[in-house]
């Protein structure tokens, strides 16, 4: 399966959990949309977050937050990211105003997943209205095979050192194939 995520805004290097969560935020909006759409609208019992014997759920809770990682181990789902990354500087600039592209990057991994304990989410956060389940895009970033990224210029006229506009594009590949994965790897 192949998709695209979409994100405009600031991105900064070493960001934290306020920063990150506002981009799962973000990432969560698209993702619902997609599980709406086929071929996931027709997965829906896996978002079950009691599954019935011989089911499976991906549903994982943290800090009082349900999420559901598309990519995940329990469907044996790995994935490819083709990154487009553009940001208001000169191409061949590594390291920038907004920070270095690895750590922005990294910032980037860590919004995608879901969080590892409660000390990645905000102090007080609660899932919003349309938050449960809360859709994120891995369980966890080691799940993330290949990356590639291509930096260019942002062509915007108002702009601040950490603003991006980025084109991620999401390859899901099926490490082992089961029932439950048929048709998204």
């Amino acid at each position: 399966m192949e998709f695209r995520l979409v994100y405009e805004g600031s991105l900064k290097a070493n960001a934290g959990p306020q920063e990150k969560q506002a981009l799962r935020r973000q990432f969560h909006k698209q993702l619902k949309v997609l599980w709406n759409q086929i071929p996931l609208s027709g997965f829906s019992m896996l978002l079950n977050a009691s599954p019935k014997s011989g089911e499976i759920s991906i549903i994982e809770s943290v800090g009082g937050f349900s999420f559901a990682p598309l990519i995940c181990q329990k469907i044996h789902l790995v994935c490819h990211l083709d990154i487009t990354m553009l940001r208001p500087e000169a191409p061949g600039s590594v390291v920038t105003q907004g920070g270095d592209i690895d750590n922005r990057l990294k910032t980037l991994f860590d919004s995608l997943r879901m969080p590892h304990n409660s000390s990645e989410l905000p102090r007080s956060d609660s899932p919003g209205t349309d938050e449960t389940p809360f859709f994120c895009l891995l369980e966890d970033d080691n799940l993330i095979t290949k990356v590639t990224v291509e930096a260019d210029r942002l062509l915007k006229v108002t702009w601040t050192p950490n603003d991006v506009v980025l084109v991620i594009q999401v390859t899901t590949r099926a490490t082992k194939m089961i029932n439950k994965n048929m048709g998204l790897g």
